[in-house]
């Protein structure tokens, strides 16, 4: 993707969290109810997720929780913008707006504890639940992704690709994922106990020695950064097999493409958007003509 087009995306991006931003500063002065025909405002402080999902959980689990679960997409935001085999602006800028809207309600959280919800639809005796403008162009956003992958999602996984599994060379990618696993786990466990010994101390030196109060304290955020990891893992290995498919694939085209000539076929070498080694296709199609100078498709090189 050109820089242009990175310039197009992050604007995307930071334009849903400016937006989200000024309007929730603008929307914190509300009192009472104020309807504009069918749009109205009141001020509401969501302490959950979209509706009120977990505004059960305690504080600390809720918070820490969905903060770290908002930072988590953003991380697979830029991930997928990278790994994306596709220069769809309307599928970027689709995944702009709904992580900008994401990080909008996370940045809430992260200040105040909540997230402030001021939108309503409706009258003044019938409207629905309260919502924000992150929540409005999150909508935005999956219907951009949804338009995209209707209209382009062939060129995701083209049809003359005859590479139809990800698992090209099991040994080489299967390594490959385990060592950027290994790595993410390393790193997971070095701010892993540094946050724990963290939280640990700081809690001694407020309240004293209190196991109930630690306890209390120290069990939410061990199972909160145990799954926040197991998932990091997970996405890791992942990213590993798209990354390692994309060295691994060409290789193996390759081959397929000699055997094909030394068996008397002619064919072509046509790798993937997104593959490594692309210089790969230019020596094999000039292998092929040199070869097979008779050919047609020589000819019309």
């Amino acid at each position: 993707m050109k820089r242009r087009d990175w310039l197009y995306v992050l604007t995307a991006l930071v334009f849903a969290w400016g937006i989200d931003r000024i309007t929730k500063q603008w929307a914190t002065g509300l009192y009472g109810v104020k309807f504009y025909g069918p749009v109205g405002f009141m001020l509401h402080h969501n302490h959950g997720a979209i509706l009120g999902i977990f505004s059960d959980l305690p504080s600390m689990l809720r918070i820490v929780s969905l903060s770290t679960g908002g930072a988590f997409l953003l991380f697979l935001f830029f991930m997928i913008q990278f790994l994306l085999p596709t220069k769809s602006l309307s599928l970027r800028i689709g995944l702009s707006l709904l992580i900008g809207g994401i990080v909008g309600n996370v940045t809430d959280r992260i200040i105040w504890g909540y997230v402030v919800d001021f939108i309503i639809i409706g009258s003044p005796k019938k409207f629905s639940p309260n919502f924000n403008f992150a929540d409005a162009i999150q909508w935005v956003g999956y219907a951009l992704i949804v338009v995209a992958l209707l209209r382009e999602g062939k060129s995701l996984w083209p049809a003359e690709n005859l590479r139809k599994s990800f698992w090209i060379n099991p040994r080489y990618q299967l390594r490959y994922c385990i060592i950027l696993m290994l790595v993410g786990f390393g790193l997971t466990i070095v701010l892993g106990t540094y946050s724990y010994t963290y939280l640990s101390v700081t809690i001694t030196e407020l309240r004293g020695v209190n196991p109930a109060l630690a306890t209390q304290f120290l069990r939410p955020f061990v199972a909160t950064f145990g799954l926040v990891s197991l998932t990091f893992s997970v996405v890791l290995f992942a990213v590993g097999l798209i990354l390692s498919h994309r060295a691994a694939g060409p290789i193996y085209a390759f081959q397929r493409f000699l055997n094909d000539h030394i068996d008397g076929k002619d064919s072509k070498l046509k790798l993937r958007t997104g593959d490594e080694f692309k210089e790969l296709e230019k020596l094999a199609n000039r292998m092929a003509q040199e070869l097979n100078p008779k050919s047609p498709r020589s000819k019309s090189g």
